[in-house]
């Protein structure tokens, strides 16, 4: 894949490079970071809930969370990936193209992502789902976050497209938002916030997603660009703050349920620190038992913890 093609391609996401790009724009590093008084390293990262490349590093955010949450403070921007389809250059210039890139990432990433919603139920842009991410942070952050994961999994592994209201809303119940304080906030702040989180990702010359930049009391910054190995992340933190020290977790499967309560195979790999293939064996015993429930797409499955209701 050529640079050209991804530049001028956003959903074209290049998986060696672990970028889903946008045009014309470059890291800046002149930029200032108002740093966060909470703990020592602030991480900002930019993202888009369209971003394959971000629903590949799943897995190592989940995990730099786990191991050095104590340390670090992430900001969660939206970036804007696809405005509209009025773009036609590179090879793909209607919704229909993107369907087997998306399946070929999730190959490349081992995260089941299902092509086929650009074929069944195509996004018109990643605007609205972004505007909601936002709406749902002015409600709650712990709950804007798991509401990002739960429309990611219903675009990526549902198939559904998180534009519409219905599916918005559906995502916003399931983690405990206010859906109407929720529909409030998207037809008025929220899109005042996500036009602030644009202008920010201008400022700091960001050219595609994920893009994680990290900061230290003295106003160091790394930036790891791109769905990058664990290492990369945790080699960020400990430059910029030596005295990080790795936090130990749990790594049984319920506990790890408890904290994240849906997890791919190659989630509960990371996590478990358990191999890939072990990894799917122990989930699919524990779904035959009936302690997770499994859902399959095509390209792989998500196991969610079972409710005792169930």
């Amino acid at each position: 894949m050529t640079n050209e093609t991804t530049n001028n391609n956003p959903l074209l996401c290049d998986p060696a490079e672990g970028i889903c790009g946008i045009p014309d724009t470059a890291v800046k590093s002149d930029f200032a970071i108002q740093k966060t008084d909470k703990k020592p390293l602030k991480v900002i990262y930019f993202t888009d809930p369209i971003c394959s490349s971000c629903w590949g590093i799943e897995p190592q955010l989940r995990k730099l969370k786990l191991e050095y949450g104590s340390h670090i403070e992430i900001e969660y921007h939206m970036g804007g990936l696809l405005p509209d389809w009025s773009y036609n250059s590179g090879g793909i210039s209607k919704p229909s193209d993107v369907a087997h890139h998306w399946d070929e990432a999730s190959l490349y990433y081992d995260m089941p992502i299902d092509g086929d919603v650009w074929l069944e139920d195509p996004l018109h842009s990643s605007y609205p789902p972004s505007i909601a991410f936002k709406a749902a942070e002015l409600q709650n952050h712990e709950k804007s976050i798991l509401f990002l994961r739960a429309v990611r999994e219903m675009v990526f592994m549902e198939k559904k497209n998180i534009t519409k209201w219905d599916h918005i809303a559906t995502a916003a119940k399931k983690t405990g938002l206010d859906v109407n304080q929720l529909k409030a906030d998207f037809d008025g702040q929220a899109k005042q916030l996500f036009e602030q989180d644009l202008k920010l990702a201008r400022e700091f010359g960001v050219r595609g997603f994920p893009t994680l930049f990290f900061v230290n009391d003295n106003g160091e910054k790394e930036v790891v660009y791109g769905s990058k190995p664990y290492p990369f992340y945790e080699t960020a933190i400990l430059k910029l703050y030596p005295k990080a020290l790795k936090t130990a977790y749990d790594k049984n499967w319920e506990t790890l349920f408890l904290k994240y309560n849906s997890l791919t195979a190659k989630e509960f790999s990371e996590l478990s620190g358990t191999s890939r293939t072990e990894s799917e064996k122990v989930l699919n015993d524990l779904a035959i038992s009936g302690k997770l429930e499994k859902m399959t797409t095509k390209n792989g499955s998500l196991w969610t913890l079972k409710s005792a209701s169930n």
